[in-house]
């Protein structure tokens, strides 16, 4: 149970316990893996980039991603820490210096002489300086991991300019991942007034449906859903735990009906019917009223994906770094918001909704318009006959349940994916460097960060599964790109970035969405529950190199350098603004903020080649 903002009620629990926390290692042995762009140094951006392989993810030498702390706020308290001396006896302490890739690099502690401890002195107070004048740029309407996001927005944006003057499709990939994945409105915002002559309150999408009647507990199906394959079914469930689960397969042997039976192996697993008294029929009913209100006929938001996003989550909250961490509330509100992250999807971006002028565009003000929509659907159809699956939990549990969804839920909107890896890498690094590194997640702020990565996490996941599965939904996913795009032709639209099937790269586009959106989420990910997520690291290098090693090697002309200085430079830094106030650049959003690619999921609208999200 919550309270609105402390957390966890003193002496309660909702329905459960949950461990004290969770330990965060401060090195992790990666031999020769790749670190994301987070890492870079800024000289590294001097060097003439000749190939999309780049030389991006891979730190300075000497140096490895567990050496530095990238996140402003930890950067300032892991200083703070470091200048206290160990002991009374003052002969030896931490010796700390900020490294070239813009981080705090750490030193063994020594024995010093006087005049070392004097140097050591006028280095602290140099230090101490550089501490206060990053404090200095705190604004206090702004969060400490806004420092993070305007630092990693920076960064990307460095990247994605420098990715753009590669080639055409490398500046259709650039803007791809810039209008997909960068929140542009970074200030107040005043809601857009609602229309009055139209009245909004009706939620579209939700049509009258009837599975009760032939469903009963003592006829049940083994699996939920009626099929002639219940052994084979039987065999694919069998790896319902693993990551290399294979959706697809599950889906051709319960008649198309992968969400219901997913839904169904899940909270039969976990008793959370049982712990919920949850009736089977009441349950069967409203899985199949809300697999039947995603759309069929949309290439990759539809059902299946919202059925690999649940059976991910299922499995990262079974990681055994989160063991007894979530309560059952908290674990039936993640898998629920994954099961409806992307219900009534029309297949088209949030972006193509607003340029359209879509009723859903309206009711929602633009913003997160799909992911509001989702919501809205998902809580509607418990309204329905014999759907309503939390009948029997407290008006508390009802209340605490729905906010953690919502919260889960907006999450998915792919233009909040900045925002939320610096607000879980800002944590991260802050409890690594303070007390005993434990993450004791005793406030809402916190245990609903780490399930809203989650989720975020699971939405992102294909490229990290097998490459024949992540190849398929990286077709699926650029089919529904292409339907969009082909809309937008017709309409006489500019056609969205990686919505062309003329000029789209879809090889180029899976290195690209791996290089700055997947990867950097998957090592923070995997930062928080090591060792746990370091296979899945592993296969996404893998895929990465399939990918780029099947890139065709046709490079075009590049656009005019002086056009794509002007269109990436949408976001200045925290040092900047006082200087550039009045300079400050918006790029055209040609696709607006949409989900995410192959391997993503929420996305509402269309994904590019990378999997699965639009927002």
């Amino acid at each position: 149970i919550y309270e609105a903002e402390n957390g966890v009620s003193p002496g309660h629990s909702p329905l459960g316990s949950q461990s004290p926390g969770l330990t965060l290692h401060t090195s992790f042995p990666q031999g020769q893996r790749r670190e994301s762009f987070l890492y870079r140094s800024d000289s590294d951006y001097d060097m003439s980039p000749k190939t999309v392989s780049r030389n991006s993810s891979i730190a300075s030498e000497g140096h490895t991603a567990e050496d530095f702390i990238v996140t402003p706020f930890a950067q300032v308290r892991s200083y703070s820490r470091l200048m206290r001396p160990p002991g009374p006896s003052r002969t030896a302490v931490c010796v700390f210096r900020r490294s070239p890739l813009g981080g705090v690099c750490v030193s063994p502690r020594a024995a010093l002489s006087e005049q070392q401890h004097q140097q050591l002195a006028l280095d602290t107070l140099e230090e101490l300086d550089w501490c206060l004048d990053q404090l200095e740029t705190i604004q206090t309407h702004r969060s400490v991991s806004e420092m993070a996001s305007s630092k990693f927005k920076r960064m990307l944006n460095r990247e994605l300019s420098h990715l753009s003057e590669m080639s055409r499709s490398g500046n259709q990939v650039s803007e791809y991942i810039s209008s997909t994945f960068m929140d542009k409105q970074d200030e107040e915002e005043i809601p857009s007034p609602t229309l009055k002559d139209k009245p909004m309150s009706h939620i579209i999408g939700v049509r009258k449906l009837s599975h009760s009647s032939s469903l009963s507990s003592a006829s049940m199906p083994r699996f939920g859903v009626n099929t002639d394959h219940e052994d084979e079914l039987a065999k694919e469930f069998e790896h319902l735990d693993r990551w290399s689960f294979n959706i697809f397969r599950v889906a051709e042997f319960s008649n198309n009906r992968p969400l219901s039976c997913i839904m169904y192996a899940i909270f039969q697993e976990r008793e959370l019917l049982k712990t919920f008294r949850i009736p089977v029929e009441t349950f069967v009913t409203y899985v199949m009223t809300l697999e039947d209100h995603y759309h069929g006929n949309v290439a990759y938001h539809n059902s299946l994906h919202a059925a690999d996003v649940t059976q991910s989550t299922h499995v990262l909250l079974s990681t055994p770094a989160l063991d007894a961490v979530f309560t059952d509330l908290e674990i039936l509100a993640a898998l629920f918001a994954a099961a409806i992250h992307d219900v009534d999807h029309p297949g088209v971006s949030n972006q193509f909704l607003i340029n359209t002028n879509s009723e859903l565009a309206l009711m929602y003000n633009d913003e997160s318009v799909l992911e509001n929509h989702h919501l809205a659907v998902g809580f509607k159809l418990l309204h329905q006959e014999n759907c309503d699956i939390f009948q029997n939990l407290t008006k508390r549990q009802r209340q605490s349940l729905r906010k953690l969804v919502i919260d889960m839920v907006l999450g998915t909107d792919m233009s909040k994916h900045m925002t939320l890896l610096a607000d879980l890498k800002t944590m991260v690094e802050t409890k690594k460097v303070t007390s005993s590194g434990v993450l004791l997640l005793d406030h809402y702020t916190e245990r609903i960060q780490v399930l809203r990565n989650m989720v975020h996490c699971a939405d992102l996941s294909n490229p990290t599964k097998t490459l024949l599965i992540y190849r398929q939904w990286t077709e699926r996913i650029m089919e529904e790109f292409f339907r969009q795009g082909d809309k937008e032709r017709e309409r006489g639209m500019e056609i969205s970035a990686m919505c062309d099937k003329h000029t789209a790269s879809v090889e180029k586009s899976q290195v690209g969405f791996i290089d700055y959106i997947v990867h950097p989420l998957w090592e923070t990910w995997a930062d928080l529950v090591h060792p746990d997520a370091q296979e899945l690291l592993d296969t996404l290098e893998e895929n990465r190199e399939w990918y780029l090693n099947t890139m065709p090697q046709s490079p075009s002309p590049p656009p005019d350098r002086h056009l794509l200085h002007d269109r990436f430079q949408f976001e200045i830094t925290l040092e900047d603004l006082e200087h550039n106030n009045h300079n400050h650049v918006h790029p055209r959003n040609s696709s607006g903020g949409r989900k995410a690619i192959c391997g993503v999921g929420n996305a509402e609208g269309t994904q590019a080649p990378y999997g699965g999200g639009r927002g």
